[in-house]
């Protein structure tokens, strides 16, 4: 076994070590195809206020302007899937991803500790980690190293465990055999599109981040939510979860093993007239490390106003 087929299966053990439930790799190269689509889906404005989208584009496209040096790209899926649910079904909903501790934590440190490794066994690499932190094309790389194609909801499905994933990078100055991409499967299926409340899957493969629930709940920072989307969100006050809920793929899906992503009672036990009441010391305490605190307490209140139901006259 050479050099490069060897340090290959130990970065792959690692990973499966750390908790990781799959893992490819990719050349580090200049994403040409992907470079017209973000092209264009900026050119249509479907980035709606997030300008960081735009920001250092030639890095987002060439993980060598990014990482000096770099030769491979290591892309990793961490499970968040749950069975659980908010007991409330009238409640406002918010997205399991967002049901424990803020990923970027968990896996980071998780990250870290795989450079470490692997510069432990295999000796001087250098190399960055990334969750979601940087301008990376996560899905691209996804999809590149074969760990799934990308659905017409614009999301990575892996064939035997669908798509409530967690995906992570690894940029490294080390050369490993790259994983192929595989097929798509979505076929004629086109459950995501007609799911989607505000019909933000404009085209195949191409969302409108500008009508997205996940966006006008978590990005849009503006004191009101367009009133276009009135009666709307599905419900919805942090994210969504339609386009993943009713894509068949997800049949397959696993429980996550993840203590830290585990919802406390306190927050599948709130009605939707506690979420109405909802002050901001309560919220501190059920969203402590919470990717919710990217909304703030503000910008949840917001959501949840704007849920209520229109006033219908007779």
């Amino acid at each position: 076994m050479n050099n490069t087929a060897k340090n290959t299966t130990i970065v792959k053990r690692i990973a499966r070590e750390l908790g990781f439930d799959f893992v490819g790799i990719s050349k580090a190269e200049k994403l040409v195809e992907e470079e017209e689509h973000l092209n264009n889906w900026l050119k249509k404005g479907h980035h709606g206020q997030m300008d960081y989208m735009a920001n250092h584009f030639e890095k987002r496209i060439d993980p060598t302007k990014l990482v000096e040096g770099s030769k491979s790209v290591v892309t990793l899926m961490y499970n968040y899937n749950t069975n659980l649910a908010q007991k409330d079904p009238n409640a406002p909903k918010i997205s399991s991803y967002a049901y424990g501790i803020d990923y970027h934590f968990i896996i980071k440190d998780k990250l870290k500790e795989f450079l470490f490794r692997i510069q432990e066994e295999i000796g001087q690499v250098e190399g960055r980690v990334f969750v979601d932190s940087a301008p990376v094309l996560e899905r691209a790389w996804a999809q590149k190293s074969g760990l799934g194609w990308i659905g017409k909801n614009s999301l990575l499905i892996n064939k035997t465990r669908g798509s409530f994933y967690f995906l992570a990078e690894l940029i490294l100055d080390l050369n490993l055999e790259p994983d192929g991409p595989i097929k798509d499967y979505c076929g004629t299926c086109t459950k995501c599109i007609d799911a989607c409340p505000t019909d933000a899957i404009v085209d195949d493969r191409v969302v409108d981040g500008s009508k997205c629930i996940s966006y006008l709940t978590i990005e849009l920072k503006e004191a009101i939510i367009p009133k276009e989307f009135k009666d709307k969100m599905d419900n919805w006050m942090f994210g969504c979860d339609v386009c993943q809920d009713v894509c068949p793929w997800n049949r397959f899906g696993v429980e996550n093993k993840e203590p830290f992503f585990q919802p406390s009672d306190k927050l599948l036990d709130m009605s939707a007239e506690d979420w109405i009441e909802l002050d901001e010391k309560v919220f501190q305490v059920i969203f402590k490390k919470s990717p919710v605190k990217r909304t703030k307490f503000n910008g949840l209140k917001r959501n949840i106003q704007f849920l209520k139901p229109s006033q219908k006259h007779p």
